[in-house]
């Protein structure tokens, strides 16, 4: 069975109603970026990005899968897939996909604030101030902030060496480093981009652009790849 792997981002959960940073209406409008994912801003105002990655986490829980979701879940028939997401929520998961690379960490998880390797599943949808880990430090959100290091690269692109076919759904390639996996693409192998807007792919890319919304697109490659209706 041919490997698939999926690199997916932040368009792919905006259809369930997920807020995006980048986006017009995003959160960047809201919110200095610095203030509330960078361990500045934790060590800063550690109440603010708590609360923010509370409402974040409340949010999330309202939200379902969608169709781009459920579409590379029907594609598992079909071939071996794996999926490296940017993204911090689990809806990849909640739509039944078996194997789920987060380069950027969990939203509905929380981690020791002094030993990131301490990770706890979250009830409900916060994290108090006094919730401590079994060191007796505060917990904090499980994700990457910026200037943080990402330890799920190297395993990411081990997966993406041994893909047949790669996909790319719902991201920019602006985010480093996860867009350099496509330099880890072996050559020759197909790499789908599915994106509404015109991105930058690199030059030596076998790339075969499908330039809708994530929804929409996964269908187009489910034909594509299958022969069949999705």
């Amino acid at each position: 069975m041919k490997k698939l792997v999926v690199l997916s981002g932040a368009g792919i959960s905006a259809e369930s109603g997920i807020r995006t940073f980048r986006d017009m209406g995003g959160l960047w409008e809201e919110y200095d970026i610095m203030e509330v994912a960078s361990p500045q801003g934790w060590e800063n105002n550690p109440e603010l990005v708590q609360n923010f990655y509370n409402e974040r986490r409340k949010q999330l829980l309202e939200c379902s899968p969608n169709k781009a979701h459920y579409g590379l879940v029907k594609l598992e028939k079909y071939f071996d897939v794996e999926i490296i997401t940017q993204n911090v929520d689990d809806l990849h998961e909640r739509a039944g996909s078996s194997k789920v690379l987060h380069l950027h960490g969990e939203l509905r998880k929380a981690q020791s604030s002094v030993d990131p390797g301490l990770v706890y599943d979250i009830e409900g949808w916060e994290i108090k101030m006094r919730d401590t880990c079994e060191k007796g430090s505060q917990l904090r959100p499980n994700v990457v902030w910026f200037g943080e290091p990402v330890p799920a690269m190297m395993p990411a692109m081990d997966i993406t060496r041994g893909s047949d076919i790669f996909v790319v759904a719902g991201t920019s390639l602006n985010v480093y480093p996860a867009a350099s996996l496509l330099d880890y693409v072996p050559k020759g192998v197909p790499v789908y981009v599915i994106d509404p807007a015109d991105l930058s792919v690199p030059f030596n890319v076998n790339a075969h652009i499908i330039k809708e919304k994530a929804g929409k697109g996964i269908e187009i490659l489910f034909e594509k790849l299958t022969g069949e209706k999705m």
